[in-house]
């Protein structure tokens, strides 16, 4: 297994063979929410070539990216894309993916060719929080190969951690909000400011205990997390 360092894959475990390189024609992709108590809206997945990218980690978001991330809306990002490159290797998940469920996207690049593999999706709830791979070439043996993911902030908004200033009136998909139900009420705001504007590491959510006021409108004993947040096992069919 190849010692190369990836920047938003924590750890990799190859099963059953050796990891080569090239495009292969299937992927089946399950990803798994790894998190106590937070949901990622549905995945947005796309095969990409070396040269393109969904998002890049230290880069500004593009407007499309910034609103899956504080809306969990990706019609943008399918529409246009890094130049025009959605297409039909791209596929979204029918829904949302609860803590420690999972959802399994089939990607087939047979007509394509596509070595990468990106994807992302908004964290709930949060103001910009995402789950991201960043244009990962997958081996073309056949094999199941896992990975972690990290969350990532786009940098577009404070992580004030108040539900009721992120709604979106451009999406009507019912995000952002806590499909969990396990929100307080009246915080008066974490803080007010993003010092970092361009994509990074996600902090995590401070919470608090404090159902009716406090800073946070969050729960510290549900809705913290710590790296990685997401589970990816790509099954690779030549």
């Amino acid at each position: 297994m190849s010692t190369k360092p990836l920047l938003n894959i924590l750890s990799v475990c190859l099963l059953g063979t050796v990891a080569t390189t090239g495009s292969a024609a299937q992927w089946d992709v399950k990803i798994t929410n790894l998190t106590n108590g937070n949901h990622f809206t549905p995945v947005l997945m796309t095969g990409l070539d070396s040269a393109t990218h969904l998002f890049k980690v230290g880069a500004a978001a593009s407007t499309a990216l910034e609103l899956m991330a504080e809306c969990g809306d990706t019609s943008q990002l399918i529409d246009t894309g890094p130049a025009g490159a959605l297409d039909e290797d791209t596929k979204t998940g029918a829904g949302v993916i609860a803590p420690g469920g999972t959802t399994t996207l089939v990607l087939d690049n047979s007509m394509s060719g596509n070595t990468h593999l990106s994807l992302v999706s908004m964290i709930l709830p949060t103001n910009d929080a995402f789950v991201g791979l960043e244009s990962m070439e997958v081996p073309a043996a056949a094999g199941t190969y896992t990975y972690y993911l990290n969350a990532y902030d786009a940098g577009t908004e404070a992580n004030n951690e108040i539900p009721a200033t992120t709604a979106c009136d451009t999406n009507v998909s019912g995000y952002p909000g806590a499909p969990g139900g396990d929100t307080g009420s009246n915080g008066t705001g974490v803080t007010m400011e993003e010092a970092n504007m361009m994509i990074h590491v996600h902090r995590g959510v401070l919470g608090d205990q404090d159902s009716m006021g406090g800073l946070s409108d969050l729960n510290s004993s549900i809705h913290r997390w710590q790296n990685p947040v997401a589970k990816i096992e790509i099954t690779v069919t030549p």
